[in-house]
């Protein structure tokens, strides 16, 4: 029962009604008031060496118990998408003097990396692979992910979890008064109040051996930033771009045929000059990666996906120091307190994602071993 409570008040805070009944608001006050029971709840245990991260779960990770949630919701269902209904989603943590580490375990039957690939065409154009949705975004050629999102000081993400900056357009097709043609767009309620968000790109970041870190702020203007109040943590080089040429309209970058498990990005090292002798048919990658450097590089992750499940290891400093720091990155600095969090998991898709209405918490424990 307070799990479909839960449902209810996400889909009011997402903005599916702009106009409340009374005991509707009565109702979604008193899910304040509902207890995080054990199973929400994310112990981290200390270790005394450091983890190695190899997506892979060696025994250490028996000290940590597991906590299991399904995913089984979405914001919206794209137009002739065919991902996954649900998910099982299991996570652990470890810690030591330095580090928070994570160990990640999802569902998914398919490992999808081809992320709009080029394509060489039979009269010698090559094509971007796409089949973009109802609202633009790719749900066909893109990438697995999942994201984290930590709360830092935002009011009432305790208590409704990411749905407090996850903004739904209205009836009319608005958020916060601008005209959208997307589903939703993320910014938090007050200027000074932000969230941090994890996101690890199978592709993008993948390759990288990271994580994208990024933060949500109070933004909603589109000409400041594109994405509102979703941004990337500060940067002093690295990241992700597209393998084209705008004069051409042609891949840049490229000497061998893209395939599913070693080319789908390419590194610096196999940033190759395109010299095209390829065939009708043949695919390369379309983008270009490098680590971040900078704040926005401070995740750690190594994938590993088998038997139809992805296995993701992540690694941070439980205390960061980079610039602005203290905004955009959770700190892990006081082991008696709660940290909350939301996850989600992206199947094939840019922006359709697997959620749950539940708010998950994060404690330390702190005995000796």
């Amino acid at each position: 029962m307070i799990r479909q409570l839960k449902r209810f008040s996400h889909g009011i805070a997402a903005g599916f009604s702009p106009v409340l009944p009374r005991f509707v608001l009565a109702l979604t006050a008193a899910l304040g008031a509902l207890p995080v029971t054990a199973a929400d709840t994310l112990v981290s245990v200390r270790v005394k060496e450091p983890v190695k991260l190899d997506g892979v779960a060696e025994s250490v990770w028996l000290k940590a118990i597991p906590l299991t949630v399904t995913l089984d919701q979405r914001v919206y269902q794209p137009r002739g998408g065919s991902g996954m209904a649900s998910t099982s989603v299991s996570v652990q943590s470890l810690y030591d003097d330095e580090f928070i580490y994570f160990f990640i375990q999802w569902d998914d039957p398919t490992r999808n990396l081809a992320f709009m690939p080029w394509e060489k065409q039979p009269d010698g154009r090559w094509q971007r692979l796409t089949n973009p949705d109802q609202f633009g975004y790719e749900n066909t050629y893109h990438e697995d992910k999942v994201s984290f999102y930590w709360n830092i000081n935002t009011q009432g993400f305790d208590t409704q979890g990411c749905a407090i900056a996850c903004h739904l357009a209205d009836s009319r097709g608005y958020v916060a008064d601008v005209e959208q043609s997307r589903p939703g767009r993320k910014f938090t309620a007050r200027e000074d109040e932000t969230l941090d968000a994890w996101v690890w790109r199978a592709v993008r970041t993948g390759k990288t051996v990271q994580a994208d870190d990024q933060f949500v702020d109070a933004t909603i203007d589109p000409a400041e930033n594109l994405r509102w109040g979703m941004k990337g943590d500060f940067v002093t080089g690295g990241g992700y771009r597209e393998n084209i040429s705008e004069a051409t309209q042609q891949p840049v970058m490229g000497n061998r045929v893209w395939d599913a498990v070693q080319a789908y990005a390419l590194s610096p090292e196999q940033q190759v000059p395109l010299v095209d002798t390829f065939s009708p048919g043949d695919r390369l990658a379309s983008v270009l990666v490098s680590p971040f450097t900078g704040s926005r590089g401070d995740v750690s992750a190594q994938s590993n996906w088998k038997d139809g499940k992805w296995l993701l290891e992540l690694k941070r400093k439980r205390v960061t120091s980079g610039h602005n720091a203290k905004a955009q990155d959770i700190q892990f600095s006081e082991l008696s307190q709660t940290y909350y969090f939301g996850v989600a998991v992206f199947d094939n898709a840019q922006m359709s994602h697997l959620y749950s209405p539940d708010v998950f918490r994060m404690k330390f424990e702190t005995l000796a071993e």
